[in-house]
């Protein structure tokens, strides 16, 4: 898949704040109102509909993001957005910081233990609370916690390659 293609999920819409069509909005980034800058966003709604929105504002409160979208005037029109997926195109973010990843980038390399057991894919990461898993796929599915540099030796995106120290029997 092309970079340009890739898209990252970078918030959701709780529902509506108020009368006036305002609403809360969930961010994964960091700092919490850093996803106004990324737009124009894609917003999915649960039914996997999407449409394109630009021109989202919105203040940090201590109980999130309260924002406006344009087109969204009242608590009805804001509540019909309840669950919305708030997803943005990779090429719209920054460059990561060195050492840093965008879970997006790692999708997709191969991964490997520290014996050259091929583990197959990096499907997809998710987070515990705790910490974070990487999913790898191959003759079966592998949850390795991403914890640098216990589990996850390196990270190589010139190679294409994950290096794990991961027992293949796990």
């Amino acid at each position: 898949m092309e970079s340009s293609t890739r898209r990252i999920l970078l918030g959701r819409v709780h529902g509506a704040f108020g009368v006036r069509g305002e609403l809360k909005l969930e961010s994964f980034t960091e700092p919490a109102n850093a996803i106004l800058r990324y737009q124009p966003w894609i917003l999915r709604d649960a039914q996997g509909r999407e449409r394109e929105l630009a021109g989202a504002r919105g203040r940090l409160t201590a109980k999130g993001i309260v924002a406006t979208f344009p087109e969204v005037a009242d608590r009805d029109a804001a509540e019909a957005l309840r669950g919305s997926e708030v997803w943005v195109a990779r090429s719209a973010l920054p460059p990561p910081q060195p050492g840093e990843y965008y879970w997006v980038d790692l999708e997709g390399l191969r991964v490997v233990n520290r014996e050259g057991v091929d583990f197959g894919r990096v499907s997809h990461l998710f987070s515990t609370g705790a910490n974070d898993v990487l999913v790898a796929e191959g003759e079966r599915e592998r949850m390795i916690p991403f914890l640098q540099p216990d589990y996850i030796v390196s990270i190589d995106f010139d190679a294409g390659l994950v290096t794990v120290d991961w027992d293949p029997e796990f």
